[in-house]
């Protein structure tokens, strides 16, 4: 990432700068995407294919049996995502045949779930143009144990991971199926401060918008031999570079250059893509009439973004709520109201369970904190909000 605060507005000598939408230039992010890698700079890579920096499975392992020499394999995967394109691409990673046997307990899944009325959405993609299956890591343990050791006893997942976040990354995985003839999403950048919209984003300082793609690794799993006319993804090498990205993907202009400066790069069955969730991305228009694409999306995060201390939260609003209330009532300062709330409930919508707890009107559900909230609109019981945060804990819980 770069150290300069690009589209940021400069505050005066000693404060930090402030982020704004308005400060989108888009001849800075061209000159950012629009440069040459050298493959010479990774000698470990296979091929420079569409800007994409190509690995195969078999160079990677061979470099892991000698730990200097592993090492020395994660700090390129690390300098490729991080100072390089963005987007790596390994090759044959996971059998085919162990592929099939996943995709085949997917297919049931989803027909199960479409059949009980209970199928996932998709954030970024008209209804219908897909299907998604949510919470794709439990669901396929639960289903078959065996395929699930056999799938994710993945050397090469695991070496990415270890490149990007370190030992104790987490993670989860939603299946994306876009079947014939289905609509590209709208190019986006992911979570966290992806998921936000403009206005929740710019309440973050430069330094969060920074630090976003640093807790997240994004991927996929090929599940099917994967051409551009499928609707493999596309891809916008080096746009992770570009400090203000998360306040721009919506700007009519972005769009624009997008749609005529993406990549899509091919992909067999087995066959692994990772990149920074801060590249600009989105799945493709499948144009053919007889080809379902589907793809198992990793979203893998740092163990960094923890508490130190287990905490009830919804004990804790319990407790306070018929305080907050006659207090309210009594006239308390309102800022001393929102700060108590800030300090008991959680803040954040996830993680969550996206099959229940279902975003209305934006990319996140309600957290905990706007239900406090808004009940102390509505001068709410105290035995009422006990009832939602209930509910809310049970939309949240995996089953």
């Amino acid at each position: 990432m770069t150290t300069t605060p690009l589209g940021a507005r400069q505050g005066p000598a000693g404060e930090a700068a402030v982020t704004s939408r308005e400060g989108f230039d888009l001849g800075e992010l061209r000159s950012i995407v629009e440069v040459e890698v050298a493959l010479t700079d990774y000698p470990l890579a296979d091929a420079l294919v569409d800007r994409a920096l190509v690995y195969r499975t078999e160079d990677l392992r061979g470099g892991l049996r000698d730990l200097d020499q592993a090492s020395a394999v994660r700090n390129e995967l690390t300098r490729a995502l991080h100072d390089g394109p963005g987007v790596i691409v390994i090759t044959g990673a996971i059998e085919p045949a162990v592929v099939d046997r996943a995709t085949g307990v997917f297919e049931q899944i989803i027909a199960d779930e479409r059949e009980a009325g209970t199928g996932g959405g998709d954030h970024y993609a008209e209804p219908g143009a897909n299907d998604r299956l949510w919470n794709a890591l439990e669901k396929l343990a639960v289903a078959d144990p065996d395929v699930f050791v056999d799938y994710h006893g993945s050397d090469m997942i695991d070496l990415a991971s270890l490149a990007w976040l370190g030992p104790g990354y987490q993670i989860t995985a939603q299946v994306n199926a876009i079947n014939p003839g289905g609509a590209a999403q709208m190019p986006h950048r992911d979570y966290h401060v992806g998921f936000m919209t403009d206005d929740v984003a710019e309440r973050y300082p430069i330094h969060a918008h920074r630090l976003s793609p640093l807790l997240t690794l994004q991927g996929g799993i090929a599940h099917c031999h994967m051409p551009p006319e499928t609707g493999a993804t596309m891809l916008l090498p080096h746009s992770h570079k570009y400090e203000l990205g998360y306040l721009a993907w919506r700007r009519p202009e972005l769009i624009e250059y997008f749609s005529e400066h993406h990549v899509q790069i091919e992909l067999d069955k087995g066959d692994l893509v990772f990149f920074s969730p801060a590249v600009f991305h989105a799945g493709g228009h499948n144009r053919t009439s007889d080809v379902r694409r589907m793809a198992n999306l990793l979203q893998i995060s740092s163990a960094m973004g923890r508490a130190t201390e287990a905490v009830d939260r919804e004990r804790i609003v319990n407790a306070i709520y018929p305080v907050l209330l006659r207090r309210q009532e009594e006239g308390l300062d309102p800022t001393v109201i929102a700060c108590a709330v800030a300090a008991s409930a959680e803040g954040y919508a996830f993680p969550t369970n996206l099959d229940r707890d279902v975003p209305i009107g934006g990319l996140t559900p309600p957290s905990q904190q706007d239900l406090v909230l808004e009940a102390l609109a509505n001068k709410t019981t105290p035995d009422e909000l006990a009832a939602q945060l209930a509910a809310h804990r049970h939309r949240r819980a995996t089953h």
